[in-house]
């Protein structure tokens, strides 16, 4: 827990502080209004949606504030310096009163914290990076609990980040470089997961060492030959008001399948991180009972068996609609890879589908139509505008767009039921819903991009299934869909 009051307990050094001080001398913006008192509550927990980013170092100045206060308000003043740049109008939810707390605190906290290893703040930051190197992550490798492990590389990362702003970079001490090298190497190790730790290089886990989950990871890990992505910028200051591509910056880089996915079509990132267990599971399980994988290469039959269970209900719609599956080739992409990609977006659609996962041919519409975005995605990504490079969305794209409109569809009707006493004939459920996709009239009425005029999206309309339920063939969802692989394959 954080301590406001500051122990005895930590690193300690001589050098007299200064009286004030000079170099990290709190000063009101102009932006700022007189506030309330300082509230017992964390700093970290008042932080608006609009600042979120500054949470980690207002995190990590109560976790180490304990240890160090001095280094502690560093970090706050660090924060408050980066909440200024994200929003210098503080026209934010709650910035302005946010930004007031925050400043109060850190003039309290300039006059009140005292230096304990050093006579300025350069070099007491340096010293205790160092001390804190030694203590926790050096000397907590071997008998540190992955968990605590974990918390301590984010404090150091954050620490060498707030390090940086206070000390220029001719003087930083080189071991401090090498330390910091260190961290960002091994804090991959301490990455949240689930069953499989994905990217850990040094820590020995047993299962994965299992042969077919390491053919599961190689087989999606194959993204050599996938069109290269770009960001979409309007910089003016180099190539005019046209706005032009740049290649994705490193925190979008694509190790695997899903990673290029996610940047494809803009779903979220713990959904990704989530459904790449879930896949390299769903393959491994499937391969451990075909024949015995020696060389960490994936059978093609694996791949074949969780696909035909995952789209059976799919192809099934198709054909009761009289449609094309989209589940076709596409020239230059190898058949193992491109399948892949299909059932990674399945589950990516899936992971973030919320309620609508229990319409199962409003999830076969929606994937019908991406799939359908690929085949375009792949045959127009080389052209003159791009260079060879294809756009990408930003995250949670595929939930604001597509899955957010659905949502809101379903709530609405579900207020009209009162409780359930209102009459049927006043509001709609899920399979009255869900009707709206057993016909092929759906993909004239609503199309892709979904129209928001739809009669879908119409909040009085009483929409009459094009034919009776008895006549309905698709297999549902929860009889043939995503549980049946795991059961029945």
């Amino acid at each position: 827990m954080a301590s406001s009051s500051g122990t005895k307990s930590g690193p300690e050094g001589g050098g007299a502080p200064p009286k004030k001080s000079l170099s990290r001398r709190m000063t009101r913006m102009p932006t700022m209004v007189d506030g309330p008192e300082d509230e017992p509550t964390a700093d970290s927990e008042r932080v608006p949606a609009s600042l979120g980013s500054i949470a980690p170092t207002l995190r990590v100045a109560n976790e180490i504030e304990h240890l160090n206060g001095r280094v502690a308000y560093l970090c706050r003043f660090h924060a408050f310096e980066k909440a200024h740049n994200l929003d210098s109008t503080s026209s934010g939810r709650g910035v302005r009163q946010f930004k007031t707390y925050l400043l109060h605190r850190l003039e309290k906290e300039d006059e009140g914290t005292k230096r304990k290893l050093a006579a300025s703040d350069p070099k007491e930051i340096q010293k205790f990076y160092l001390w804190y190197y030694d203590e926790f992550i050096k000397g907590g490798q071997v008998k540190g609990k992955p968990e605590e492990m974990s918390k301590h590389y984010q404090i150091a990362s954050v620490l060498y980040d707030v390090l940086r702003t206070v000390v220029p970079a001719e003087k930083i001490d080189d071991e401090i470089y090498r330390h910091a090298k260190d961290v960002e190497r091994k804090k991959a190790n301490y990455v949240p997961f689930n069953i499989l730790p994905l990217y850990a290089s040094d820590a020995a886990s047993a299962i994965m060492e299992i042969p077919d989950v390491k053919a599961a990871i190689n087989a999606i890990r194959q993204v050599n030959n996938l069109p290269q992505l770009r960001n979409h910028s309007t910089d003016q200051t180099q190539h005019g008001n046209v706005g032009f591509l740049k290649p994705v910056d490193r925190d979008k880089s694509t190790h695997d399948l899903l990673d290029w996915l996610w940047l494809v079509f803009g779903f979220q990132k713990g959904n990704v991180e989530n459904q790449r267990e879930h896949l390299v599971l769903l393959l491994a399980n499937v391969s451990t009972r075909n024949r015995p994988t020696e060389d960490h290469v994936l059978e093609s039959k694996t791949v074949s068996n969780v696909k035909d269970k995952l789209f059976k209900n799919y192809r099934s719609w198709c054909a009761y609609l009289r449609c094309p599956s989209n589940l076709k080739d596409i020239s230059g992409v190898e058949r193992q890879q491109l399948d892949l990609l299909y059932i990674g977006l399945y589950l990516l659609i899936w992971g973030e589908a919320s309620n609508v996962r229990f319409m199962p041919e409003c999830l076969c519409y929606i994937f019908h139509n991406m799939a359908e975005e690929l085949h375009r995605f792949f045959d127009q990504n080389v052209s003159p505008v791009t260079g060879g490079y294809s756009e990408i969305r930003g995250e949670e794209y595929f939930l604001r767009e597509v899955i957010t409109p659905i949502y809101k569809v379903l709530r609405k009707e579900v207020q009209k039921n009162k409780g359930g006493t209102a009459s049927h004939s006043k509001w709609r459920n899920y399979d009255d819903l869900n009707e709206y996709f057993w016909s092929k009239k759906c993909f004239k009425k609503l199309g892709w991009p979904m129209k928001k005029d739809a009669d879908f999206f119409l909040e009085n309309t009483n929409l009459k299934p094009e034919v009776a339920k008895s006549e309905m063939h698709p297999r549902r969802a929860n009889e043939e869909g995503l549980d049946s692989i795991c059961l029945k394959i």
